[in-house]
Order: C-alpha cells, then structure tokens, then sequence
C-alpha cells in the first residue's frame, strides 16, 4: 500500500509539528505512560488507523507493558488483566472517539468512573489525549498511511 499524500510537504510538516507538541503536554503529564499508550492503541483500533494501531503497540511494549494485555485492549470489558483506573480510561477512549455513535457522547457513568480514578489534571490529560489521537488517526487513515515498518521510540 502506498500512502496517498506525502506528509513532508510544508502544510503537513507544520501541521503534525504543532499537533506533536499538543501531545507533549499529555505525554509530560501524570496519567501513567502506560495507561496513555492503552488509550492510544484503544482509539486507534476503533478508526482503523494501521499505522498508529502498530506504533502504540510497540511503543508500549518497549515501555514494558506485555502483549498479553496489549492484544485484549480491544476486548478490555472481558479481560481481567486492567485496573480498574485503567478500565476507566479504555471507556473513555471508547466513548470520546465513537462520539457520531451516540446522541450523549460520553455517558454519565463513564465520566464518573474517570472521576473517581483521576484528578482534574489528569481528566484534562486524558480527554486531550483522546483528542489528539483521534486527530492523528484521521490524518493517516484519509492519507491511508501504510502500517507494519513502525520501529519503537522512532517517533519520540
């Protein structure tokens, strides 16, 4: 697959180097790298998006997470393997990208399990997250950016 837009060109340069350091201020903030990169894969899934599905994945392997719990992120609510603060973010990231999917957006009872594992500092790093990685996704699924060659950490 060849991807459809080549992202050196100066808008896209200018555009991903702006929506990166959007995503420095998540990265840098207290919501365990873990947990970020749960949701990033989580996200990534639901919109298809290849490229980032392969880079989340490796990413948080190399953070130490465990491919174990890495392949049931897409089965979170029937797997044992998640705290229950991490059970929280996956509904969220579940809730803030399938938004067209339901007249309420992100329910009540989700927003409350969220409350009750995180502070304000970091619900407004994991609804940035959720953001920022929806906007990623839909930059390389419209592009149709090929997935498979990501190397861990290449990236930042």
């Amino acid at each position: 697959m060849e991807p459809r837009i080549d992202f050196s060109n100066e808008t896209f340069v200018k555009f991903i180097k702006r929506l990166g350091n959007a995503g420095q201020v998540v990265h840098q903030s207290t919501v365990p790298a873990i947990t970020q990169h749960m949701v990033m894969l989580r996200a990534s899934q639901i919109n298809g998006c290849g490229f980032c599905t392969d880079m989340h994945a490796k990413d948080a392997v190399a953070a130490g997470e465990d491919w174990v719990r890495l392949n049931l992120v897409a089965a979170w609510r029937e797997a044992t393997v998640f705290t229950e603060a991490e059970r929280a973010a996956l509904a969220l990231a579940e809730e803030g990208t399938r938004l067209a999917d339901a007249h309420e957006g992100v329910s009540d009872e989700t927003w409350e399990q969220v409350r009750k594992h995180y502070d304000d500092e970091q619900i407004g790093a994991l609804v940035s997250l959720v953001a920022v990685i929806n906007a990623y996704n839909r930059l390389n699924v419209i592009a149709r950016t090929p997935a498979g060659s990501y190397v861990a950490g290449s990236l930042g």
